[in-house]
C-alpha cells in the first residue's frame, strides 16, 4: 500500500467486541489462539512497553499523546520503537493529529487476555 492509499477498516460497535481467544480453562488453546497471545504477552514482556501501555491505559481519557507518555527513560526513537511493537501486537491503536501522535488501548485487549488467564471459568 502507498503513503497515498487509505485503507477502510470497519468501526467496531460495543457488542461487536469479542476477546481473541477462549479462556485458558475451556481447553487447549489453538495453533492461531496461542500465536495471537504469545505476540501480545511478548510485547508486554519489555518493561519499557509495559510501562507505556500502564501510561496510556491510565491516561485521563484513555488516551495519550506521545508527548505526554515519552518519560520512560530512554530516547525518542526508542519510545517510538516499543509503541510501534506494541501497535504490531494489536494492543494499541494510534491516531495522528496535526504533528502529534495520540495512542489509546485497543478496543477490548485488557478484558480478553484477562479472560483468557482466568481459571474460574
Amino acid at each position: 500500500m502507498s503513503k497515498s492509499e487509505v485503507a477502510e477498516l470497519p468501526l467496531l460497535q460495543n457488542g461487536d467486541v469479542v476477546p481473541c481467544c477462549p479462556p485458558i480453562t475451556a481447553g487447549e488453546l489453538s495453533q492461531v489462539d496461542a500465536e495471537k497471545m504469545a505476540a501480545m504477552f511478548k510485547a508486554l514482556s519489555d518493561p519499557v512497553r509495559l510501562r507505556l501501555f500502564s501510561k496510556i491505559a491510565s491516561h485521563p481519557g484513555g488516551e495519550a499523546c506521545v508527548c505526554d507518555i515519552a518519560d520512560v527513560g530512554v530516547s525518542q526513537p526508542t519510545v517510538s520503537h516499543h509503541l510501534k511493537k506494541l501497535r504490531e501486537a494489536g494492543l494499541l491503536t494510534s491516531e495522528r493529529r496535526g504533528t502529534w501522535v495520540y495512542y489509546q488501548v485497543a478496543p477490548s485487549v485488557v478484558s480478553a487476555m484477562a479472560a483468557m488467564l482466568d481459571l474460574r471459568g
